[in-house]
């Protein structure tokens, strides 16, 4: 049994921004069969503390950081042991556990994420509840400076870390300044270091110093060596290649579970999504997007092509927020279209709803590490039309003309990602939509194609296993 500590800025159900929250959140329990005993440990929001109660007990003291005292408390992620890093003065605050009032993020990030980063090195050089972890599993730049850590408390050559990229493009810099005041060595402060551009990186600090870093599906992993895609950071990827690997999420299989067994059931879920949306019967396809508006999303590529995509006939139900600008595009593109409807926010009720009675879900992201929701669509026999770029490459059979004629295809890709290859691909989807025998057979795919946890627990069980060190 490998025993992993997994250090995380978020996690469902407790609190969620994105996709790793999802990650830390499933990965415990899909571990359990796998020979990973897994504990969590996450930072104390005011939701996290809630969860456990004032009687959840104190299970280690790290004394006064950053002006206050922290303690970690103890509790439960679903069967498996959560702890909770409670420092009111660094996460006891309303709004965005990122983001301050003024949009912008808090100016304490740095020290906010640090706490967590220090917390989770003297667990692994003390041992916590007489429990000593092997291998720390690190996810994105808030768990960063972990390894740093690890090493001044003399502890990283007993214990492995693993650092996960959920997405390049968050780094965590700081100021150089800060370093003294972080704890961090200002020998690890130059290019071969923690240091970036004269700042502090987190995420950095954790590419340079892991013992292994993995992304969250193998063509993001080849993507992140590439100017293209490595935001900077493409040159450290390439340096450590020999110690990267990809290995994709799965979703939570009882938390999406189609209201039916067969594509013939969907037609019921379409008919009352329409009535939710407020859009008219019709003939065409029923596209939808569950997305953040930005342009990493590709957002500003579909509404170019919007025109297109209702010419065919098809229809467009949107749940998201973001850039201002998108929100304004998109509700007056429903303003002027009985075929398009926008709402504005994120409802995980109707994002059920609309994966259920969608007939396509669009996912034209410029690049895209896994991505959840086209996996929420083939689970639904909800068809992706998806760019071909990280996980979205690595999840969908696309209908050519061969994965058509060997009936194995479960959707639609487009490559280049520009506004012409989407366009072409949306004309063909609305052929594909009137062959039904073609379009009833990638539904059957799609809703049969594996996207659970099962073998991407295999896989992560192999990789801490092979990163145990010798006691």
């Amino acid at each position: 049994m490998t025993r992993v500590l997994s250090v995380a800025s978020e996690c469902v159900p407790l609190v969620k921004t994105g996709g790793l929250a999802d990650v830390a959140g499933a990965l415990p329990a899909a571990l359990t069969g796998a020979g990973v005993e897994m504990r969590t440990l996450i930072p104390g929001y005011p939701a996290v503390m809630a969860a456990l109660g004032p009687e959840a007990p104190v299970a280690f003291d790290l004394g006064d950081m950053y002006g206050a005292p922290v303690r970690v408390r103890r509790g439960a992620l679903g069967d498996t042991v959560l702890y909770a890093l409670e420092a009111p003065h660094l996460y006891d605050r309303p709004g965005s556990i990122y983001l301050g009032p003024d949009g912008k993020d808090w100016p304490d990030n740095p020290e906010r994420f640090a706490a967590l980063s220090f917390a989770a090195a003297r667990i692994a050089t003390d041992g916590i509840e007489g429990w000593n972890p092997e291998v720390l599993h690190l996810h994105d730049w808030q768990a960063g400076l972990t390894p740093v850590y690890l090493q001044q408390m003399g502890a990283a050559d007993r214990v492995a870390t693993l650092l996960t990229v959920h997405n390049i493009a968050f780094q965590g810099l700081a100021p150089a300044i800060r370093a003294v005041p972080l704890g961090l060595p200002l020998h690890g402060f130059h290019p071969q270091g923690f240091e970036y551009y004269n700042k502090i990186s987190a995420l950095k600090a954790g590419l340079v110093y892991s013992d292994a870093i993995n992304t969250v599906s193998p063509t993001y992993a080849a993507e992140l060596m590439t100017p293209e895609f490595g935001m900077g950071l493409d040159g450290v990827m390439r340096d450590r290649r020999a110690v990267v690997s990809g290995i994709l999420n799965g979703i939570d299989l009882d938390a999406w579970t189609p209201p039916y067994k067969t594509p013939a059931g969907k037609a019921k879920q379409t008919a009352a999504l329409r009535k939710v949306m407020r859009l008219p019967p019709s003939d065409g396809p029923l596209c939808v997007v569950i997305s953040r508006l930005t342009e990493q999303k590709g957002l500003d590529l579909l509404l170019e092509v919007l025109p297109d995509l209702l010419a065919t006939g098809a229809q467009l139900a949107l749940l998201g927020s973001g850039n201002a600008d998108l929100e304004t595009a998109f509700r007056n593109a429903a303003e002027r279209n009985t075929g398009v409807s926008v709402r504005i926010g994120y409802d995980e009720e109707l994002a059920h709803q609309l994966i259920a009675g969608g007939d396509v879900i669009l996912v034209p992201s410029r690049f895209e590490p896994c991505g959840l929701t086209q996996l929420y669509g083939l689970r639904y026999g909800t068809l992706p039309l998806v760019s071909l770029t990280g996980g979205l490459a690595d999840t969908v059979i696309p209908a050519s003309a061969a994965g058509i004629a060997a009936k194995v295809a479960t959707g639609l890709q487009f490559f280049p990602v520009d506004a012409q290859s989407l366009r072409g691909t949306v004309v063909r989807m609305g052929a594909l939509w009137h062959n039904r025998e073609v379009w009833q057979t990638m539904m059957r795919n799609a809703m049969a194609h594996p996207v659970g946890w099962d073998q991407s627990a295999r896989d992560y069980a192999a990789l801490y296993d092979s990163l145990k060190k010798a006691p």
